[in-house]
């Protein structure tokens, strides 16, 4: 999501963009439950009240020292009035608050309705469209796979198939805009020209949007003692998703020796989600902490007893795409010694941000804690060093099995259980499943 222009940028104190031409993060996110409103500045709620039904200027003084409020007020008075084209005020006051929060940090933003929804859609883990993963591929799209019992996966769109037109129009590599064309509301129709993967057959599809329930979790079984679970990003439906990928592989292998969880190229998500995986693989211990200025930003969250995979050796892969709440699970499970972490050294976004909204359907997105694994240690812009490096390689998520990755894990999960069999531990137990939270 970019904005094409910039005209000009003031500061109160921060830089206050009037028409900052800002891309918003849209990989490195940790959200935490949306709050009903915005905190007054020293919580006592008089600045709120003093505004309370009088107009912007208002609130503007209510909130900045006399002064400042001028000076605002003076700057955007003189754009309107001079600047060489005319703005809509509602424009230059979007952009202003724009610069203002990006300036903060880079995963701060300022959300109009459009980005403010998408961020809603990404947390639910569900969303009207047509059920496709899309790829940059040059100067094409795509597909990266069809989400199961979609409208694309009924009408037999395959990984691999180029899209070559939306309706009607041409796919130029934008993968955003590409993404926002095929979303719509559920019922209504969009057409596809695609080019099928491997051929130069064209196909025309036409499909029917609905509600597309996105599971973030996948998996397999290696082999009849190894299974493999891939975490793509964390939203309401993942730990959900994982008990269920983890009651299949119990099923399908009932000698379940180790499992490999794959956090690369995992931009993050919800706070809550990477906390209840983390809860359900440990049986103690902290999971993570966090600071901040308000009583919400700092808290400690703990596990509970009980197990899904106890018994189980576990190997989570981990590379520089790994951010946010995939830092969140990988350093809770290596600090609490319940796993093994193989590859690269993880991104380092050890910030949280809530979203807030505001009463016209926009939001803010600002960061309110920082948050540190249960050995204290803060990751931001540091990462975590796995225990094992190994070589940069692109994953195939497609193929797990014939993952590079994937096979240096399997092999360290067979070390791991000679290691246990030499110091005479015990062989794995049935699963302590967890009680539901209330």
């Amino acid at each position: 999501m970019t904005r094409g222009r910039t005209l000009a940028a003031v500061g109160v104190g921060l830089a206050l963009g009037i028409a900052a031409a800002l891309a918003l993060p849209s990989a490195w996110r940790a959200l935490v439950p949306s709050r009903t409103a915005a905190q007054d500045t020293d919580g006592s709620g008089k600045a709120q009240a003093a505004a309370a039904g009088q107009g912007p200027l208002a609130m503007l003084e209510a909130s900045l020292p006399p002064a400042e409020a001028r000076r605002l007020a003076e700057i955007l008075g003189r754009v309107r009035r001079e600047y060489v084209d005319e703005i809509p005020p509602e424009r230059l006051l979007d952009e202003a608050a724009r610069g203002m929060v990006s300036s903060l940090d880079p995963h701060s933003a300022y959300l109009d309705r459009r980005e403010y929804e998408d961020i809603r859609r990404g947390a639910a883990g569900s969303y009207p469209g047509i059920g496709i993963e899309v790829v940059a591929d040059g100067e094409s799209i795509k597909v990266l796979r069809p989400i199961d019992d979609s409208p694309a996966w009924r009408a037999g769109i395959r990984a691999g198939d180029i899209i070559l037109r939306i309706d009607g129009s041409p796919v130029r590599g934008d993968v955003a805009a590409a993404i926002e064309q095929m979303r719509g509301p559920a019922g209504s129709l969009v057409q596809l020209m695609l080019r099928r993967a491997g051929s130069p057959e064209v196909v025309e599809v036409a499909l029917e949007r609905t509600r597309v329930e996105v599971h973030s979790v996948s998996g397999m079984l290696l082999d009849e003692r190894h299974g493999y679970l891939r975490i793509a990003n964390f939203s309401a439906t993942t730990p959900a998703d994982f008990d269920g990928h983890v009651a299949e592989l119990r099923k399908l292998a009932p000698g379940l020796r180790g499992v490999v969880i794959d956090l690369r190229d995992n931009p993050g998500g919800v706070l809550e989600a990477a906390v209840a995986v983390a809860d359900s693989l440990l049986e103690r211990g902290i999971i993570v902490t966090g600071t901040g200025r308000t009583a919400d930003a700092r808290f400690r969250m703990d596990a509970r007893p009980g197990q899904t995979l106890a018994g189980v050796d576990i190997v989570v892969l981990v590379n520089r795409g790994s951010a946010s709440s995939a830092e969140i699970l990988a350093g809770a499970l290596k600090d609490n010694g319940r796993a093994r972490l193989l590859g690269a050294r993880t991104y380092g976004k050890g910030s949280v941000q809530s979203v807030i909204p505001l009463s016209d359907g926009r939001a803010l997105k600002i960061t309110t804690s920082r948050y540190a694994t249960p050995s204290g240690t803060l990751i931001q812009e540091r990462g975590i060093d796995p225990d094992l490096q190994l070589a940069a390689a692109a994953p195939r998520f497609d193929e797990p099995h014939l993952d590079a990755g994937v096979k240096a894990a399997v092999q360290e999960l067979r070390q791991m259980r000679e290691l246990h069999s030499r110091d005479g531990l015990p062989e794995p137990r049935s699963a302590g499943v967890k009680p539901p939270r209330a």
